[in-house]
């Protein structure tokens, strides 16, 4: 008489090891799986992905353990709303003309015009969420003065005071006389401290030439990019 229990667990068995997802060791492509099979994969610093062919095609899916998601290629979308928080990169337009001179000037955030005062309405903007300077693009016009320094510096006003303190500085040597239409990036590392700002402060960038007047007036386009982490 057959035993149909071993049998049943027999089965049952195979169909376990059948169902059971292949772990792999290199990237599976289409023509490596059979239709229909699946399989893991988890690639060096990646997520681990599961993959499965279907109707002739590769189709993929991240897995995670921490909640994290990880988009390689392009994210689209029809409407992209955030519960929380996200980082994001915005610039700056930071343009004017001036005759420099040797006292510190601050940029312009609205307008056009620089302004001796940090906390003029122009020079100065009030923070809406934690940001860091990721970099300043700095471009000047035509320049005569030979060997001098600008000094940049980022300074800020706490929420509740009108007293202004540096943030950061960075003390750009340049033959200037050489660089007539030449970009000029100061990046987050040259700073000597981190030119971070929280919600509620307000910042201002100033450009003092610390050893040589740059005489006559020149237009300067400047234009700073800010790493902004945004709390909804």
């Amino acid at each position: 008489m057959p035993n149909f229990s071993a049998d049943r667990i027999s089965r049952r068995n195979q169909n376990i090891k059948q169902d059971k997802i292949q772990s792999v060791n290199i990237p599976p492509s289409v023509n490596s799986l059979r239709e229909g099979q699946e399989v893991i994969f988890q690639g060096k610093n990646k997520p681990l992905k599961k993959y499965l062919k279907h109707n002739g095609l590769l189709w993929s899916l991240d897995m995670t353990n921490n909640g994290n998601s990880i988009v390689e290629k392009k994210l689209t979308t029809r409407e992209l709303e955030y519960q929380n928080s996200f980082i994001d990169y915005r610039s700056f337009i930071h343009n004017f003309e001036a005759d420099l001179g040797s006292s510190k000037i601050y940029i312009p955030w609205t307008s056009s015009g620089e302004q001796s005062d940090m906390l003029d309405e122009r020079s100065a903007y009030l923070v809406p969420f934690t940001m860091i300077c990721y970099k300043i693009l700095f471009r000047p016009s035509d320049i005569t003065t030979v060997a001098t320094d600008i000094v940049f510096t980022i300074e800020k006003a706490t929420d509740g005071s009108t007293s202004t303190s540096v943030v950061s500085t960075f003390d750009a040597t340049a033959d200037w006389s050489a660089t007539d239409g030449t970009m000029f990036t100061v990046y987050q590392s040259d700073w000597d401290n981190i030119p971070k700002i929280v919600a509620g402060e307000v910042v201002g960038i100033a450009i003092n030439p610390d050893n040589t007047n740059i005489s006559g007036t020149e237009q300067f386009h400047i234009t700073s990019i800010w790493r902004v982490e945004v709390a909804v």
